[in-house]
């Protein structure tokens, strides 16, 4: 056996762990540990905070990666893993724009509170689709059909985070400074989002659409 064959069965060793808690399942429990941190963060009142929120985010969706890209390499997919990382990113996410509203400079941006109002209402769509496709994966599932993610469904995701990014850089900036760059900043992820609200509307008509005999069944 090379050395680097030996290195790899000592990490699926280590990976693997006892039972269903191996190292994929313990990153993504270490995730959703992480929400009320990233959320604690968010609201505490000092210099940066944002910044601090925003590195809590960044570490987060990096366990995202891993536990997904260790599962499959070492085959290490169990139940537990499959059913808790879809809930662990939707949580994060939601948990990420819930978090903007209550802060109305992040989503109105000088636009007045129309933008608000709109956000408010991005927000609902998000949340609508996310239960609604959660509950047909349910229904699905119990005729043993399983549902693959699609290509806009993972479009949307990765918008999604990319504009949580974009939209705590722009608050946090805002809060040292006063400059046109911010506002370039909160514009840009204003359009991320309403982009982010588009691919999931999108994301969740294919769904059904292409899965509708789910439902006649």
């Amino acid at each position: 056996m090379s050395e680097q064959d030996n290195s790899n069965g000592k990490f699926y060793k280590f990976a693997a762990g006892k039972g269903v808690m191996n190292l994929p399942n313990k990153l993504t429990i270490s995730r959703v540990a992480l929400i009320p941190v990233f959320i604690l963060f968010f609201y505490l009142n000092f210099t940066a905070h944002y910044f601090v929120a925003l590195g809590v985010f960044a570490i987060a969706g990096i366990t995202d990666a891993l536990d997904g890209y260790i599962a499959r390499k070492y085959k290490l997919v169990t139940n537990l893993g499959k059913f808790l990382d879809p809930i662990a990113d939707k949580v994060l996410v939601l948990s990420g724009f819930v978090v903007f509203l209550t802060v109305p400079s992040i989503f109105t941006a000088n636009l007045g509170d129309w933008a608000l109002i709109v956000a408010g209402c991005g927000v609902a769509l998000i949340l609508a689709r996310e239960i609604i496709v959660s509950g047909f994966r349910m229904v699905a599932a119990s005729a043993d059909i399983v549902i693959a993610a699609d290509k806009v469904g993972k479009y949307k995701t990765v918008t999604q985070d990319i504009c949580i990014v974009v939209l705590l850089i722009g608050a946090g900036v805002a809060e040292l400074i006063d400059h046109l760059a911010v506002q370039i900043v909160n514009y840009v992820g204003l359009a991320l989002f309403a982009l982010s609200v588009i691919l999931t509307v999108i994301s969740g008509i294919n769904y059904i659409v292409k899965n509708a005999a789910v439902l006649k069944q």
